[in-house]
């Protein structure tokens, strides 16, 4: 599915639906050049959770951990150079704690991730547009992206 978005708050409305949609164990990898919108659709995501405190790009500590609805946690993989690292973070114990697990740069750990996740590709068009592809990879992401087509706000723009 892509969906274009013309504005921060539409693109935070589409992450809502997704937080709204999200159940247990789900994981969301977000892609797209620096200023594509990863950290705010990764916001909107919380904000569909129920996560009521600011959420930040977690650059420097790699991963913020937010209570929600669901554990909601936001891992930046933008610094991750080995597996190793990946360890260090704990992320095998994330994908299975339950919660919600949403990464910027995903394409970095996509060997370490599980094969049935949603991928938010994110692209740059003019202004503050964003053109956003859906990718489910797997059953569970289907039947997400599927709930969170019935929460999508007016203000985005459903193309395919």
């Amino acid at each position: 599915m892509v969906v274009e978005t013309d504005s921060a708050a539409c693109t935070r409305a589409l992450g809502e639906a997704l937080g709204r949609s999200a159940e247990p164990n789900t994981v969301i990898g977000l892609r797209g050049p620096l200023g594509a919108g990863k950290s705010t659709l990764a916001q909107g995501i919380a904000r569909g959770l129920g996560v009521t405190e600011p959420v930040s790009s977690p650059t420097f500590n790699l991963v913020q951990e937010y209570a929600g609805r669901l554990p909601f946690w936001h891992v930046d993989a933008y610094r991750i150079r080995s597996l190793d690292e990946i360890i260090d973070l704990s992320l095998p114990e994330l994908l299975q704690g339950g919660g919600v697990v949403v990464i910027e740069w995903s394409e970095r750990l996509a060997r370490a991730l599980p094969a049935d996740r949603l991928e938010a590709h994110l692209t740059v068009l003019e202004g503050d547009r964003r053109r956003i592809w859906l990718e489910p990879l797997g059953p569970r992401s289907r039947d997400l992206l599927e709930r969170a087509r019935h929460e999508l706000r007016p203000c985005s723009l459903v193309d395919r």
